[in-house]
C-alpha cells in the first residue's frame, strides 16, 4: 500500500504483569497497524534492562548502549512513533524517562551544530501519538492539572527533537472501567493504529 508506514510502539509500563491495560492498548494498536499492512516494531520496556544516564556528559558524548541498540535503531528509521503508558505522579514513570534520555540523545536525535548554536531535532520527518491511562477523570487531568507531565512530554521531549505532529489519547478511571467500556476504548485504538495515527 501507498501509505505503508514503519510504526513503533512503546509499551512504557515498567511492570510486566499482562494483567496491565496499557500492554492491551499497545497490543491493540500494534494489531490495528499490522492488519492495515503497516511495519511494526514492539518495543515493552518491562522487557528491557538498561543503564540510565548519570551526566550531561553522557548524553552529549555517549550513543545510545548496546542493550538499547535495536530499539534506537527502530526508532530512528520509523515514520510514526507510539508511546503507552500510566501516568504516575502525573507524569512519565522513570523507567520511560529513562529509556527516552538513552535513545533521543545528541547523536540520534539532533543535528550537528556550532558552539552556541541552538540544537535541531533530526525527526521532522516523523509522527507522534501519546496514550495515557490514569485512575483519574482525563478531563481533570487535562483542565485542572493541566496536563502538565503530558505537556513536557510532548513539547519539550518529542517536538524538541522534531515530531511532528504530536497527538495524544487520554483513559482515565481506568481501574474503575467495565469490560465492554475497556472493550470500546481498545476498539479506538486498534482505529488509530489501522491509520497509523
Amino acid at each position: 500500500m501507498s501509505s505503508r508506514k514503519s510504526v513503533v510502539v512503546i509499551d512504557g509500563h515498567p511492570d510486566p504483569d499482562p494483567g496491565h491495560f496499557c500492554h492491551a492498548l499497545s497490543d491493540a494498536y500494534a494489531d490495528g497497524a499490522r492488519s492495515a499492512g503497516h511495519k511494526v516494531t514492539q518495543i515493552r520496556l518491562a522487557s528491557l534492562d538498561f543503564p540510565l544516564l548519570r551526566s550531561a556528559k553522557d548524553f552529549a558524548d555517549k550513543p545510545s548502549p548496546p542493550e538499547l541498540r535495536e530499539e534506537t535503531d527502530a526508532i530512528v528509521s520509523s515514520d510514526h512513533v507510539v508511546i503507552v503508558f500510566p501516568l504516575w505522579l502525573g507524569s512519565m514513570p522513570a523507567l520511560l524517562k529513562g529509556f527516552l534520555e538513552q535513545v533521543l540523545h545528541h547523536e540520534t536525535a539532533f543535528e550537528k551544530t556550532g558552539p552556541g548554536e541552538f540544537p535541531r531535532g533530526k525527526f521532522t520527518n516523523k509522527s507522534a501519538r501519546v496514550i495515557v491511562t490514569m485512575g483519574m477523570p482525563a478531563a481533570f487531568y487535562r483542565f485542572w492539572y493541566m496536563a502538565h507531565g503530558l505537556k513536557s512530554l510532548e513539547r519539550n521531549i518529542l517536538r524538541f527533537v522534531g515530531f511532528k505532529p504530536v497527538r495524544d489519547t487520554l483513559f482515565g478511571m481506568v481501574d474503575a472501567a467495565g469490560d465492554a467500556r475497556r472493550k470500546a476504548w481498545l476498539d479506538k485504538v486498534r482505529t488509530l493504529g489501522g491509520r497509523a495515527s
